[in-house]
């Protein structure tokens, strides 16, 4: 997809407006690596002058803070603010909220400080600035309900964004009974993600699928790469993949017509 790096942007005597922190799992993970390509495709249409980190980028730390190694994240942490300060790095965007949180709100504390924005306020501005263009008439008569990331709601109150860009494809937006500040996490947040769950009688994902099922939306739509492994497999669970798809917003505006 020629996305270029900071160092070829350095050689080059160039620095982009804005550096795309891709994250652990859409680096790696199959099926955000499709979340990380919606969104530059995105990008790349709305002309937007970025690059990523590449090889250079390591994980922010956040499931190793999360499980309480401290030490570990801030090995971590500090690597990462040497390379983002060598290349003079002002202002991020990530598709993870693990990411965009450990970025914007633990990282100061360790002196790297950077303005740290969430995909769905970038897209939302580049749509608001006539910068790119959609036209959502293909989802027309659908209905989908947005699942609050923990790290994008709670913890850092966005929950405007994800919302106004699925109004813009004329879909029927309807919410679950936990929504916004009242949103119930998917199960993977506090590095959960990388562990089977201890016994009990319910998975909090299969909790939260039936949630959102109860609503008979054609989409579930997430804004969070954890958040959509854990949503996949409570809809497996239900054996509903033929009727309901878990959609990042990136893939869903990417998929808009006209883009």
């Amino acid at each position: 997809m020629s996305v270029p790096t900071m160092a070829e942007m350095m050689a080059q005597g160039k620095s982009p407006e804005v550096l795309f922190w891709v994250g652990c799992a859409g680096s790696f993970d199959d099926r955000a690596k499709k979340i990380t390509k919606a969104f530059v495709k995105i990008l790349q249409k709305a002309n937007v002058n970025f690059a990523v980190l590449g090889t250079e980028e390591s994980c922010t730390g956040d499931p190793a803070k999360r499980a309480g190694n401290e030490f570990l994240f801030q090995m971590q942490a500090m690597m990462n603010i040497q390379v983002l300060d060598g290349y003079e790095v002002k202002k991020i965007v990530t598709a993870c909220p693990h990411c965009f949180n450990t970025l914007k709100n633990e990282y100061p504390g360790l002196g790297g400080n950077y303005e740290v924005i969430h995909h769905t306020e970038l897209i939302l501005d580049l749509l608001n600035s006539g910068r790119l263009k959609i036209e959502g008439a293909s989802f027309k008569g659908k209905k989908i309900t947005f699942h609050d990331p923990c790290y994008l709601g709670r913890a850092n109150d966005v929950y405007e964004a994800p919302r106004l860009l699925l109004e813009k494809l004329d879909a029927e937006l309807v919410e679950m009974k936990r929504c916004k500040s009242n949103g119930l996490c998917c199960g993977a947040g506090g590095a959960q993600m990388f562990k089977e769950p201890e016994k009990g009688n319910k998975d909090i994902n299969i909790e939260r699928t039936e949630e959102a099922l109860a609503l008979k939306p054609d989409t579930i739509a997430t804004g969070c790469p954890f958040c959509n492994t854990m949503l996949t497999d409570g809809i497996k669970n239900k054996e509903m993949e033929a009727n309901v798809s878990v959609m990042d917003i990136a893939e869903l505006i990417a998929n808009a017509k006209d883009l």
